[in-house]
This record gives C-alpha cells, structure tokens and sequence, in this order.
C-alpha cells in the first residue's frame, strides 16, 4: 500500500486533473427524486420550460459527484484530518444527461495551524470541467492535512 500524502507533499500551484466522468439521466432523475425533485431535475419537458433549457443535475447532485472524483483522487490517498467548510460554491453551467466531467484540482495556499502544529491547512480550488474544458462548478475550501513531521514545520 502507498504511504499517504501528508501536508508537505503539497505545493501551492499545484494542478492535478482526473480522469473523466460519464454523468446519466439515471443517475440525475434518481438524485432529483430522493433530494431535489423540482421538475427540471426529473423531466425533460419540464427542463426545456425552465431557465436552465433542458433536463440537468441538480446543483446538490453536481455538489455530490464532485466530492465523489476530489475522494477517489485524493483525499484517500491523504493524511487528511477533515476540513472547516466549503468557502465557496458556484454553479456556473448546466450538468446534462451524457456529459463527461473531468475534476481539476489547484492548491492556492498553505500554512501550518499555529495551535496545533501537527494539523496542515491546505486550501484548494476544485473544478468539474465539461467536455470543452469550461467549468461547470467550481468550490473553494481549506482541508486539514496531516503534517509528517511537525517539529520540523
């Protein structure tokens, strides 16, 4: 098993990239049903009647599928401790039946709690790009990463 990524393994303006994502009608009329069922989310006609033009995820549901690919690349492979919360999120387009999502990960920052010196506070910014390479969605947040070696820090 590989060691885990600890906090010094990151590097403010780092980039990493996922392989991408199929997102289905399934998967977005089942999401809507159990935890947004508003009638874009289920129903094409209902989409097209909307601002959003055709049947499209749920913004919760885009939410989801992004913290599903940011844990499969790297937060199990991470010392992680948690984090404190999401600064930002932003909806800026549309999620449709088909579409493949790419998740595009840049470390904007990184300090060293100063009351607990074991505890790396890494933030990053996370995007699920479409197809053409524009964003969809984008978050900002701080997460809690071990430190390997805190007398060090």
């Amino acid at each position: 098993m590989p060691s885990l990524l600890h906090y010094e393994d990151f590097t403010s303006g780092d980039v990493r990239a996922s392989e991408p994502r199929t997102i289905t009608r399934e998967e977005i009329v089942s999401f809507a049903a159990e935890f947004d069922p508003q009638p874009m989310h289920l129903d094409e006609a209902a989409g097209r009647n909307s601002m959003l033009g055709g049947l499209a995820a749920s913004g919760w549901h885009t939410c989801a599928l992004m913290f599903r690919m940011i844990f499969d690349e790297f937060v199990k492979d991470t010392a992680s401790m948690g984090a404190p919360g999401i600064e930002e999120v932003r909806w800026l387009r549309p999620v449709r039946p088909g579409m493949k999502l790419t998740l595009r990960r840049t470390v904007l920052d990184k300090r060293v709690s100063k009351s607990r010196p074991e505890m790396g506070l890494v933030r990053m910014r996370s995007e699920l790009l479409d197809e053409t390479g524009k964003a969809v969605i984008e978050q900002t947040n701080t997460v809690l990463i071990r430190v390997r070696n805190p007398e060090a820090a």
